[in-house]
């Protein structure tokens, strides 16, 4: 997914809901926020959505 970037919002193959805070380009690890205080790094292969932006604040 081209669209992968700082602030996009996504959903991945397990479920879990964020928004990037780091992409870096030629790695395949990018960085998603949970919320303020916790951040995991995950393979990009494991973003299945690109979700609108806004959806988590509904959440």
């Amino acid at each position: 997914m081209s669209e992968l970037a700082k602030g996009t919002e996504v959903l991945t193959s397990g479920g879990i809901i964020g928004k990037i805070t780091k992409v870096t380009e030629g790695s395949a690890s990018i960085v998603i926020a949970l919320n303020d205080t916790t951040e995991i790094t995950i393979n990009r292969n494991y973003i299945v959505a690109v979700l609108p932006k806004g959806s988590l604040k509904s959440l």
